[in-house]
C-alpha cells in the first residue's frame, strides 16, 4: 500500500451540511419543516462509511478528490489509496477526531471522500421508450423533501437492481446530498436519477410506454391493491410517489392511469414513504 501522502497545508475542512430536522410525525407521516438541502455549484461533499466509499471507487473512483481514513480501516482502503496516488490526489490517515471534524459528524464508519457531485440530468420520455422495452420499472418521486428518505430509496433501488429513479421539480424535492449519500450506503453509484421538468405532462406523454399509477387513498376512483398487476400488461409500471405530508400534487394524480393503494390493517393510516418504495420495488424490480 502507498505511504499515505500529507499535501501542502491542510485541505480545508468543510463545514457540516445542515438538513432539516423533521418534527413530531403522526402516523409516519414525513413533516417537513424547511426546504431540502442545495449543495452550492462546484463544492464538494462528503460521502462517508466503508460501503458507500467503496461503491465510489467500484463504479467512478475519478470523482473522489480527497480521502480521508482511520489507521484501523488502512488495510480496506489500501486500493482506494493506489487509486488516489495514481491520480495524483491527496490522501491521509487521521485521527478520529480530525475524521469527525472532516466528516462533520462522528458517525463516519472510518473513512471518508470528498466528491465531485454528479449533475442530476433531464429526464427524456423518448429515451424512456427505449428503457421500457426492457421491462424495467421506473420510480417517479415527486415532492420527497427528506434527504434520507431519497437515500434509503436509492439504497433499495440498488439492493433490487432498479436501474432509474425520476424525481421532479417540486420545490421541495430532495436532490443529492450528504446526508442522502450517508444513508444510501453507496446506492447513488449503482442507481441512474433523472430530474423531469412539468411532471404532469411528461406522465401523459409517458403513459405511451408505460403503465403510470400515483400512489394515493383513491377517494373516488378506483384502485389498484396489488403492486405486480401492474407489471402483468404489455407496458411495464411507473409508479409515482408523492410527500408524506400532502401527498401526490392534484395535478400528478390526475395525470396517472391508476390508482395504487397498499392495503393495511386500517390502524395506521400511511407509510413511510421509504418503506412504501422498498415494498413497490421488491414487487416490480426484476434483478438484473
Amino acid at each position: 500500500m502507498p505511504k499515505p501522502t500529507t499535501p501542502r497545508g491542510r485541505p480545508p475542512v468543510p463545514s457540516p451540511a445542515r438538513s432539516p430536522r423533521p418534527g413530531p410525525a403522526r402516523a409516519g407521516k414525513e413533516v417537513r419543516r424547511e426546504e431540502p438541502p442545495r449543495e452550492e455549484p462546484g463544492k464538494l461533499f462528503r460521502v462517508a462509511g466503508l460501503s458507500a466509499v467503496s461503491a465510489l471507487f467500484a463504479h467512478d473512483a475519478a470523482r473522489v478528490e480527497r480521502l480521508f481514513f482511520e489507521e484501523r480501516l488502512k488495510a480496506k482502503t489500501g486500493d482506494f489509496c493506489k487509486a488516489m496516488a495514481a491520480a495524483r490526489k491527496p490522501y491521509r490517515m487521521v485521527e478520529a477526531d480530525e475524521l469527525a471534524k472532516v466528516a462533520g459528524t462522528v458517525l463516519h464508519g472510518g473513512v471518508v471522500a470528498l466528491i465531485a457531485p454528479r449533475p442530476v440530468p433531464a429526464f427524456d420520455t423518448e429515451a424512456a421508450k427505449r428503457w421500457a422495452k426492457d421491462g424495467q420499472p421506473l420510480l417517479i418521486l415527486d415532492g420527497v423533501g427528506n434527504p434520507h428518505n431519497l437515500g434509503a430509496i436509492l439504497r433499495t433501488a440498488a439492493f433490487f437492481g432498479l436501474r432509474r429513479v425520476v424525481v421532479s421539480d417540486h420545490p421541495g424535492q430532495a436532490l443529492p446530498s450528504e446526508s442522502a449519500y450517508r444513508v444510501a450506503e453507496g446506492g447513488f453509484e449503482w442507481v441512474e436519477l433523472y430530474r423531469a421538468a412539468n411532471l404532469p405532462a411528461v406522465l401523459k406523454r409517458l403513459r405511451e410506454s408505460y403503465r403510470v399509477a400515483g400512489t394515493a387513498l383513491g377517494r373516488g376512483r378506483a384502485v389498484v391493491t396489488d403492486p405486480a398487476a401492474l407489471a402483468k400488461g404489455e407496458r411495464p409500471a411507473a409508479v409515482v410517489l408523492g410527500n408524506e405530508e400532502d401527498g401526490l400534487p392534484p395535478a400528478t394524480l390526475a395525470a396517472c392511469e391508476d390508482v395504487l393503494t397498499l392495503p393495511g390493517t386500517g390502524r395506521i393510516q400511511s407509510l413511510n414513504v421509504a418503506a412504501t418504495a422498498a415494498i413497490l420495488i421488491h414487487a416490480l424490480a426484476k434483478p438484473g
